[in-house]
């Protein structure tokens, strides 16, 4: 397992330039969007369903691109099939089965915590801290998904559930970001993330399955889900993956900080949700803290071994 949980510094350790912050911009409007394409697909289709059509459109869209089908060593597959486990087939089952009790917006403000829980992750498989302008940008940008937060997490019951799953999804992707970095690097992120992708299909296509009697079809449902797949899974995964093995795990999931940003608007905008005064507050902390941890990254020595 030692061999499989391993992550690597990012090959960039400079400031964010047009490369980095083109790609953050791209991952923020695919993903921040993804909420919403959930909530509409819910209408007609199961969660269970919605996650393997996502992941299966995904897989067959990046399989067209030769560079996709590049060969892996086999010792580099276990970490492949995990990659898709906590990266693919768990979250993007999570957030639907989530989303029957929390609205879009909600669920796109929790998944903003995700960069802090992939410099844990970093801290812990480097044995190395951030440097002092990441942590600091980390901090403040904790405090703004906690006051995007607030509103939804005093409400209690299901919705308290739905706000768990949410959080359980958001911390595997902060490992899954960890993990993407060496392998990325190795190999490119098509190879990857296809093939994390196809290992997702096989894990979700029992659940997918046994959604089918449950669900009914619908137009908007269907667009929602292809939009899904060829986007929010095929584009943005690869785009993700460049960005965190250039930027290394820690500052490449900032991208996450301003998927809330993005899943309040169109949840006010098409959906009609209420946004508290709390949480624009919220969402100013968020990009400042993203800018803060975005500045150029000091490497510093690794942390001692533990006994």
């Amino acid at each position: 397992m030692a061999k499989i949980i391993t992550t690597s510094h990012g090959t960039r350790s400079e400031a964010f330039g047009p490369v980095e912050w083109g790609l953050l911009t791209s991952i923020a409007l695919m993903w921040g969007s993804s909420f919403l394409w959930i909530a509409i697909a819910l209408e007609a289709f199961e969660p269970g369903l919605i996650a393997l059509l996502r992941v299966a459109l995904g897989a067959s869209f990046l399989g067209l691109l030769p560079r996709a089908r590049r060969a892996i060593e086999r010792e580099d597959w276990p970490r492949v099939a995990v990659l898709g486990l906590v990266w693919v087939a768990v979250p993007f089952t999570l957030f639907p089965v989530a989303q029957q009790w929390i609205n879009s917006s909600t669920a796109g403000m929790i998944n903003g915590a995700m960069p802090l829980f992939a410099a844990v992750f970093a801290a812990a498989l480097l044995r190395t801290m951030p440097g002092a302008r990441q942590v600091v940008g980390l901090a403040v940008g904790f405090a703004g998904v906690v006051l995007v937060s607030l509103p939804a997490a005093g409400e209690g019951g299901s919705r308290l559930l739905g706000i768990g799953l949410v959080l359980f999804a958001t911390v595997l992707y902060g490992l899954a970001a960890n993990l993407a970095v060496p392998l990325q690097q190795k190999y490119g992120a098509l190879p990857v993330v296809w093939r994390a992708q196809l290992a997702s299909v096989a894990l979700l296509l029992p659940y997918g399955l046994i959604s089918l009697p449950g669900s009914s079809f619908g137009l908007s449902a269907l667009g929602s889900v292809l939009i899904l797949g060829f986007l929010s899974t095929g584009v943005a995964l690869v785009a993700m993956a460049v960005l965190v093995g250039r930027a290394g795990a820690t500052r490449g999931a900032l991208a996450i900080y301003f998927i809330p940003v993005v899943a309040t608007i169109l949840g006010v905008a098409f959906r009609d949700e209420t946004v508290e005064p709390v949480v624009l507050v919220g969402i100013a902390l968020i990009v400042a803290g993203a800018w803060l941890a975005s500045r150029r990254e000091r490497r510093r020595q690794p942390l001692p071994a533990a006994a």
